[in-house]
């Protein structure tokens, strides 16, 4: 009875969920969409950034440079290969997922301080390394989808038709990223409730612990690397699509920190607090620049919100949302 009590209450979120974000667009303008659409990008990425970083322990600062192999991914079969730019989500997250698995490597022998250089080493080199190869990326040009395949731009004539039913290129946009971000959010609860979901808390708690009951480390670790860098894909991928630009600059470290703050702030371990995490690294900035526009006073501002949220939030907005739905979860799982 509490199974199904339980199961129907995650339902009646989850449908809720998908309510709001089909019903969000006929209150907003045009040019908002487009911005809760970047927050859905964001979103992507930090979600699976918390199954990396939350749910296994492993800290990771190049998570924007893995966002940038599923940007150029989308950018290369778009403007040499003439690919219709949606179509080559799937593939930016495999190539991204590849590479992720390969950055894990690593893993196996580094962990905590150390891990997170070695990830922020590649974050950082990346961009250097993009502008090498001119011919394929466009060098520090970057590659333009208008300039090279207009025509493989969905939306660019500014309307888009699925189904017999017309909406903008940002309403599109919109509806894209978060119908990802719903599915992908999906799947890594599903992951998590599981077999693998158990075996990356026991690996975060103590690997110790976790080899003696029979968990694969290598297995694991590397496992985690390479679904989150699916993520981080599908991410740089959207990204792009919806700026229709993407240069080395677009992907540099900085991003890979934001991620991450975006992630602490949502709260690590808790899939929830995500899309507060992603609204945060999206919208602050700008409240910041409108509270002042003296020079370095936005980073000012935004520094000291994430220093008060840790102070009183010290498990992110995740913690505070299992807060306050802990009488509701109690009563279900107590009730005959």
């Amino acid at each position: 009875m509490r199974r199904v009590l339980g199961i129907g209450a995650g339902a009646l979120v989850a449908v809720g969920a998908v309510a709001l974000v089909a019903f969000i667009p006929r209150l907003v303008s045009d040019f908002h969409s487009f911005d809760l659409a970047l927050v859905g990008v964001y979103f992507i990425a930090i979600v699976g950034l918390n199954l990396l970083t939350g749910y296994t322990g492993q800290i990771s600062l190049g998570h924007g440079a893995l966002m940038a192999i599923g940007g150029y991914t989308t950018a290369i079969l778009v403007t040499h290969e003439h690919w219709r730019d949606v179509w080559t989500i799937p593939l930016a997250g495999l190539v991204a997922g590849v590479v992720g698995f390969v950055i894990g490597l690593p893993a196996l022998r580094l962990s905590g301080l150390y891990l997170a250089l070695a990830t922020f080493g590649f974050a950082v080199a990346l961009p250097s390394l993009l502008k090498k190869f001119s011919g394929l990326t466009g060098g520090t040009d970057g590659l333009s989808f208008f300039e090279k395949a207009p025509g493989q731009v969905t939306g660019i004539s500014g309307t888009v038709t699925i189904f017999g039913h017309s909406m903008t290129q940002n309403h599109f946009f919109y509806y894209l990223t978060w119908a990802i971000g719903l599915v992908g959010f999906a799947l890594v609860w599903l992951i998590l409730r599981g077999r693998f979901g158990r075996a990356f808390r026991a690996i975060r708690d103590s690997e110790i612990a976790a080899v003696s009951t029979g968990v694969n480390l290598a297995r694991n670790k590397t496992l985690a690397f390479a679904i989150s860098g699916v993520y981080a894909g599908v991410a740089g991928s959207l990204f792009v699509i919806l700026r229709e630009i993407v240069t080395p600059l677009s992907f540099s470290f900085l991003l890979s920190i934001t991620l991450l703050v975006g992630a602490v702030v949502g709260g690590l371990g808790s899939l929830p607090g995500m899309v507060l995490g992603a609204l945060f690294i999206k919208y602050l900035p700008t409240v910041s620049t409108h509270l002042s526009t003296r020079p370095g006073a936005p980073d000012f501002v935004f520094g000291v919100a994430i220093i008060l949220i840790m102070i009183l939030l010290p498990t992110g907005a995740g913690g505070l949302i299992g807060r306050a739905l802990k009488p509701l979860t109690t009563w279900l799982y107590t009730r005959p």
